[in-house]
């Protein structure tokens, strides 16, 4: 298979995976009550930070002592929490509706339940690695920027599928980040084809929605209420393409991982027979 039949094969999954956040309206309530949440913890290591230090809050920060990184290590620790929690659960609901049933938010949420232990595991190694990539990043000048730039690139591409593996396979943060690797190797084609869709289609969300509306709003009402729905639209548009993006995960993986076998009708039988591979690894799904 060529690289541009690939490419072509993932935009068509990402393009089929927003259908199904369409059909199955409350898988985006995944990334927007996580986003809640994520605001709800950065309003409040600012607010702490405020009420201990006032604006030399910021100042400390950029100096990077040893107590600054032990807290950014403990928000990171939280905020990878809360992604990886909800996106467990995402997981699992899409997995519901390709084998056929129909899935409901509270479903995912009680299994990701099921998975804390897990999720806590890879949190704190994902917060490491965050901590790792802010060290260089501020202790290395202009070298060190470029460094972690491509750190963090290498990081994002390695694990692309973790949270399917976490979900469903047992194994520890390492062997989860090595299971991710493999899948993104044998599949980097329709990755990199499916993840340029949903940047477009995000793009293309922002600009016909989003500007628009914002702008609207401003000339004939109030900036403020123009700034602010523009904002909320974003944020909307955003969550609902992370969905799709999700379900287009778990599809790619649901058939690395030799599954069940998809019911529904959504997704092109022919692509999704040529995800598979000549050596399966099996997961644990069912």
């Amino acid at each position: 298979m060529s690289v541009f039949d690939r490419i072509g094969k993932g935009w068509t999954l990402g393009i089929t995976s927003l259908n199904v956040i369409k059909k199955n309206k409350q898988l985006v309530l995944f990334p927007i009550i996580s986003g809640v949440f994520l605001v709800l913890v950065i309003g409040s290591f600012m607010g702490l930070a405020y009420s201990q230090m006032g604006f030399e809050a910021i100042e400390r920060i950029e100096q990077g002592s040893v107590t600054d990184y032990a807290i950014a290590f403990v928000f990171y620790l939280i905020a990878y929490f809360i992604i990886i929690f909800f996106n467990v659960g995402l997981v699992h609901c899409t997995k519901i509706y390709l084998e056929g049933g129909t899935p409901k938010f509270s479903d995912g949420v009680k299994f990701s339940k099921t998975r804390i232990t897990t999720i806590l595991g890879w949190s704190a190694l994902s917060a490491t690695v965050g901590l790792i990539i802010k060290g260089i990043q501020e202790n290395t000048g202009t070298i060190g920027n470029i460094l972690s730039n491509i750190v963090g690139i290498i990081w994002s591409i390695a694990t692309f599928f973790v949270v399917p593996v976490l979900a469903y396979e047992e194994v520890g943060p390492i062997e989860a980040l090595k299971r991710s690797g493999a899948i993104m190797k044998e599949k980097w084609g329709e990755s990199i084809g499916a993840s340029f869709s949903f940047g477009i289609l995000t793009f293309l969300g922002i600009l016909l929605i989003a500007l628009p509306v914002g702008f609207l709003l401003s000339y004939l009402i109030h900036p403020v209420l123009g700034i602010g729905t523009g904002i909320l639209l974003v944020f909307f548009i955003q969550s609902i393409v992370s969905s799709a993006q999700m379900v287009f995960i778990t599809t790619v993986y649901h058939q690395v991982a030799d599954v069940s076998p998809i019911e529904n009708n959504d997704f092109n039988p022919e692509i999704l027979d040529s995800l598979f591979v000549e050596k399966k690894k099996k997961g644990i799904f069912g």
